[in-house]
């Protein structure tokens, strides 16, 4: 992994002491059973995010100010259950930091990890699916670490709002609730499905996107594309939308499998992330360090204590 700054930002914003935001490279590829290639994403997106303007038209907004550490990359990898207790580990130690805590994969069997360390932090957490498949399954290629099974947890242990979904195994059918599945087929005839399924979310959202979730016209370069996925400022207006009507804590994004012929997955990428942290903080005021914390860190920080168990 590269040691530069995220997307070339400079360092009196990438410091970890004076950034409000952390991003967690996981280059994790150990299960996928497809096409191969997700431990590159993380390079890949970095290399993307610099090549791209930092300045977000939508929300006038320029969120890299509010400070974005790159931490040192997960390289664990001698078996997919030490990785999940490597992420967890580390992304719970972030949020300790009181950071906004992004991670960025490696294939989907990262976010068992994630999700985890924020279900740790935050009582009566949702997490928010956006995916092509519903990867519900309890156990696969003798591993319940596998990509496969990235979501099966959640269903069990949170509030799990499934976005997208247009392929799954016949095992998977009814491990989540149906009402809480947001199907491809039927998204498409539903003009109301995202306030349907924000509506569905609890207060505390931790969202996880894997990139298949897109239309392969506009991201062909995952693991396994889906035909039939969302396009791009349907989600952003989703997204959105959750991100004002609701506490989102922290987010993954994963599954980019990076075509050397092709530089336009790893671009949307990048703006995707960089979106993501625009409508979090397109609200917020940067404010001088006060005792070693910025304002929002302490606004971060009381929210988690409010939520803790």
């Amino acid at each position: 992994m590269s040691n530069s700054n995220y997307a070339g930002i400079p360092n009196e914003y990438a410091s970890l002491e004076d950034a409000s935001i952390a991003l967690i490279p996981v280059p994790y590829d150990g299960t996928s059973t497809w096409q191969k290639g997700a431990d590159k994403g993380p390079d890949a997106f970095l290399h993307a995010s610099a090549n791209m303007e930092l300045y977000d038209i939508e929300t006038d907004t320029e969120v890299y100010r509010h400070g974005i550490f790159l931490a040192p990359a997960v390289e664990e990898n001698s078996s997919p259950e030490n990785m999940v207790d490597a992420v967890h580990q580390i992304t719970k130690s972030y949020i300790k930091k009181n950071k906004f805590v992004t991670l960025f994969g490696g294939e989907h069997s990262i976010s068992i990890g994630s999700i985890r360390a924020f279900s740790d932090m935050y009582e009566n957490l949702s997490v928010l699916q956006l995916d092509a498949h519903a990867d519900l399954r309890k156990e696969y290629d003798g591993s319940t670490c596998n990509h496969a099974c990235a979501l099966y947890e959640a269903s069990q242990k949170n509030n799990l709002i499934q976005v997208g979904i247009r392929s799954m195994d016949q095992i998977e059918v009814g491990i989540n609730d149906d009402d809480k599945i947001f199907y491809a087929h039927e998204m498409v005839d539903d003009d109301y499905w995202q306030e349907k399924a924000t509506e569905a979310l609890t207060e505390n959202v931790f969202i996880t996107i894997d990139l298949d979730v897109f239309d392969p016209s506009i991201c062909p370069s995952t693991g396994t594309p889906e035909p039939g996925g969302l396009l791009w400022y349907e989600t952003l207006d989703f997204l959105k939308m959750v991100f004002e009507e609701k506490n989102v804590v922290g987010f993954d994004i994963v599954e980019l499998c990076p075509n050397p012929a092709d530089k336009s997955s790893d671009f949307l990428a990048a703006k995707l992330y960089y979106k993501l942290l625009s409508y979090k903080f397109k609200d917020a005021i940067i404010t001088i360090e006060d005792e070693g914390e910025t304002a929002f860190a302490k606004a971060e920080l009381k929210k988690m204590k409010d939520s803790i168990d």
